[in-house]
């Protein structure tokens, strides 16, 4: 996500991202070219997917700095591993700050992912965030071809689990959905390509793939998992509100699909995006579905909450990340606090849901 910057200068960055996006040519910016097909031999590399009746799921997004927030982050999350280990990580987006990795072989992959993450040695369902696709800006959005980069990692790391842009893996008493909604809320919108424009043939394939992998879904707990949220009462706001700009910056089109194509068919939406953590119910529009929003794994944005929506728990001053504890039954959910300068994790807020 694009960094928050003081209030004082929110007027003149929403006529800047404005007039980049009328004036950028987007169409040469993303370019034409279609997505990475799943790498099936890369994924033979994971124990995935595999059949659990009890699993542990660590859940971070916005993490991909390398400093030292991070690290204590990730310090705080390895001695709830060696007590109680994780089988699976969720990384909602925004992996490699500030502009996204420049080929599969980029070292910002081992200092910003790799040795951050010493230790967690169990894969990572990795989402592409708005920053891993920057073209001109950091945190654009608008060259959808550079996330292709995070796709080809797949095949090089024993943690990192990106086969596709997006795609679903099968873990017994969960499944889990990873989309690729930027071209809904790229900052540079991908106007005049056929291949990445809202309406355009990538996000009518991912509509038709996701429409089917849900309804085809056996597993009690269905998780999707994108970068952006539908809900937020951090300063980046919901769908249809992101950043306080105009149409079609403001994502129309990626609350169009979540109400079209999520909302009322997965129990959890897990997102990033907004640097905080926020716990919501009962959101008008997703019939059910519960927005998580879990984008403090480095960074906070320390401003107060719009309470737009009503959150169970939210947090937007300290770093943290969140643990689920699935059976058949139940969805434990954990929300821990981290500080910078001592790195154990405080626990925050925990909650369970049952199914009906």
């Amino acid at each position: 996500m694009i960094e928050n910057s003081p209030e004082s200068a929110g007027p003149s960055r929403r006529t800047f991202l404005a007039g980049t996006a009328v004036a950028a040519g987007t169409a040469a910016v993303v370019g034409a070219s279609g997505a990475l097909a799943p790498d099936a031999a890369a994924a033979g590399h994971f124990p995935l997917p595999f059949q659990a009746e009890r699993l542990r799921v660590l859940v971070t997004g916005d993490a991909g700095t390398g400093e030292k927030p991070q690290y204590a982050v990730t310090a705080a999350a390895r001695r709830l591993h060696a007590a109680d280990p994780f089988d699976v990580a969720v990384g909602l987006g925004d992996n490699i700050y500030e502009a996204g990795p420049n080929g599969p072989d980029d070292a910002q992959f081992r200092s910003k992912f790799e040795k951050p993450n010493t230790g967690l040695d169990f894969p990572w369902l990795m989402t592409l965030g708005n920053h891993d696709n920057t073209a001109i800006f950091p945190g654009d959005g608008g060259w959808l071809l550079r996330g292709d980069d995070e796709v080809r990692y797949h095949s090089r790391s024993r943690r990192w689990y990106m086969p596709s842009r997006y795609y679903s893996v099968e873990l017994g008493v969960a499944d889990f959905f990873i989309l690729d909604l930027n071209p809904l809320a790229a900052y540079i919108p991908p106007f005049l390509s056929p291949e990445w424009e809202p309406g355009g043939h990538y996000m009518t394939r991912q509509a038709r793939w996701l429409d089917k992998a849900l309804a085809a879904s056996s597993a009690p707990w269905k998780f999707v998992c994108t970068h952006h949220p539908y809900a937020n009462n951090g300063p980046h706001g919901p769908a249809g509100d992101y950043d306080g700009l105009p149409a079609p910056l403001n994502g129309d089109a990626a609350k169009a699909f979540f109400e079209r194509h999520v909302a009322g068919r997965a129990q959890f939406l897990l997102s990033g995006h907004d640097h905080s953590q926020q716990v919501l119910e009962n959101v008008s529009g997703l019939r059910g579905t519960r927005q998580i929003v879990s984008g403090a794994a480095a960074k906070t944005v320390n401003k107060p909450s719009t309470k737009r929506f009503r959150a169970r728990y939210e947090n937007l001053h300290d770093r943290g990340f969140m643990a689920l504890d699935v059976t058949p039954s139940t969805v434990g959910l954990t929300a821990y606090e981290v500080s910078p300068d001592r790195p154990r994790a405080t626990k925050a807020f925990e909650t369970s849901y049952r199914k009906n």
